[in-house]
């Protein structure tokens, strides 16, 4: 019997599959007299092939003359119509064939519906998890870099990723969502994505061909910290080897830049495992002695010089004897403010971190790291603020030899409160940053959305210019996937407030 040949529009064209597959289960024609192609493999076959003595084949369109046409659809069930749907992105060639073969079993044997273990529903389900693996993947492993091209006000992120299956069209709805506000493209040796985000009209996403490794641009100063961030957060004592390569597994390698740091790290656990085991606990700098309850406010009996030099001297003093919350007892030290009196800006964070515990000073830990960085960016000079905390204490949790940070209470953020207003009657900046929603809600008396008011300037009870932004903790803990996008955001936050220290945003 002749075979049936069906071209289809494409390797994703599910609507053309299931319409050719109605029409042939109409007509009575049997999966063995099915040839399946796509456009691409029609024409590598025709260029492939040149044999003169092929028999003709004809196409779907092109009934037998006893097949009985216009039979009504047969009914399926809903997971077979999903299970197609996932299906169609597989790589194998003969994912169609093997679909429409379950499609006629399942119309004539119907003990086939009851069946979990018969062969065909097993292959298709194992191809259909493949599919979704690899999506999740996509999701997990595209790394952007940004290119600035000339006479755009905003750059351009671009990732390189190499899919193992046609899942590009499919994972395109998600990267528009997460990244919404982001002027992306997404290369890929099949097809490529790009994206504009939403101005006066709705965003657009736009697909292309295929593109070459070699158009994607080289690392950038994101990668590198990306990398630094990685290197510091690898925890030989916890590395399962087969457990990351199960999921990331090495052909994804090659496109991930933290790849590199693999080897080494991984070749290096044993010996920093046994160091880490041998290494004796930390000894904080100076321990504080534990009271059995907590002391009345210090500050109404400091007579505070008149000099406001001295009277933060005084200030810092009688922190370390605070004991109005639990908080100081277990605290190496108090950690003031830091910066001339007078400064016109005040920057207010949080609460001291592991490394300002040991050290005594403000924002000097991975998250100071990263605000020095920022504030080099602007060409705010670290000198010309006064740098300081909402609480003066570190509150942290021990987890074998390492102080894990916790959030303050409101109670402690509230009995800390006091120092804070002294530290500002002392220096009267002309206006404050809040780092975070714990200095944010010091400073302004109320509870605070961050992440929706960042980027504005409020009035404080005492009539003082407040602005809200994140705290550069949050950006470290954010997924790397982000930093770049969050960082320049953070950026543009701190920036409203050049112009009060004389530099030109």
């Amino acid at each position: 019997m002749t075979p049936h040949i069906v071209t289809l529009d494409g390797d994703t064209d599910w609507p053309g599959f299931r319409q050719e597959a109605r029409t042939l289960l109409a007509r009575q024609v049997p999966p063995e007299d099915v040839v399946w192609h796509t456009r691409a493999s029609a024409a590598a076959d025709l260029f492939a092939a040149d044999d003169a003595t092929a028999p003709p084949v004809a196409t779907a369109s092109s009934a037998p003359a006893h097949a009985p046409v216009g039979a009504s659809a047969s009914v399926v069930p809903p997971a077979f119509v999903r299970l197609c749907e996932t299906v169609v992105l597989h790589g194998d060639p003969s994912r169609f064939g093997l679909l429409y073969r379950l499609l006629w079993r399942l119309v004539h044997e119907r003990g086939l519906r009851d069946d979990p273990l018969d062969a065909d529903r097993v292959h298709a389900q194992h191809m259909a998890q493949a599919v979704r693996r690899d999506m999740h993947k996509m999701k997990a492993f595209v790394r952007f870099r940004s290119i600035v091209q000339p006479g755009e006000p905003e750059p351009v992120h671009v990732a390189w990723f190499e899919p193992v299956h046609h899942i590009v069209e499919a994972v395109a709805p998600f990267f528009a969502r997460r990244f919404t506000q982001m002027r992306w493209v997404i290369l890929t040796p099949e097809r490529s994505l790009r994206w504009e985000p939403p101005g006066a009209e709705a965003g657009v996403l736009t697909f292309g061909p295929g593109a070459s490794r070699h158009d994607a641009p080289p690392a950038d100063a994101g990668e590198a910290l990306w990398l630094t961030y990685y290197q510091h957060i690898f925890n030989p004592a916890r590395l399962k080897l087969a457990m990351m390569q199960k999921e990331m597994p090495r052909r994804y390698w090659r496109n991930l830049p933290e790849a590199e740091l693999i080897t080494p790290l991984t070749m290096d656990a044993m010996a920093r495992s046994g160091k880490m085991i041998d290494a004796p606990p930390t000894v904080p700098a100076r321990r504080i002695a534990i009271v059995e309850a907590p002391a009345p406010s210090l500050l109404p009996v400091l007579a505070l010089s008149d000099d406001p030099a001295e009277a933060l001297a005084q200030l810092k003093d009688a922190t370390q004897r605070c004991r109005e919350c639990p908080i100081g007892a277990h605290a190496t030290q108090s950690v003031f403010g830091e910066g001339p009196v007078g400064a016109a800006l005040m920057v207010v964070g949080e609460q001291p971190g592991d490394q300002e515990d040991l050290r005594g000073r403000p924002f000097v830990g991975p998250a100071g790291q990263l605000f020095d960085r920022a504030i080099a960016q602007l060409g705010w000079p670290r000198e010309a603020l006064y740098v300081t905390n909402a609480v003066k204490h570190f509150k942290f949790e021990l987890r074998g030899k390492r102080r894990i940070h916790k959030t303050p209470a409101q109670q402690e953020a509230a009995a800390c409160h006091h120092w804070l207003e002294s530290e500002m009657a002392q220096v009267r900046p002309r206006a404050l940053v809040a780092l975070g929603a714990t200095a944010a809600r010091a400073l302004l008396g109320r509870p605070v959305a961050v992440m929706k008011e960042r980027g504005q300037w409020y009035t404080d009870p005492h009539g003082r210019q407040v602005l809200v932004t994140l705290h550069p903790s949050a950006l470290l803990r954010a997924d790397p996937v982000h930093h770049e996008e969050a960082y320049a955001a953070w950026l543009r936050d701190l920036s409203l407030a050049s112009g009060l220290i004389g530099v030109v945003a």
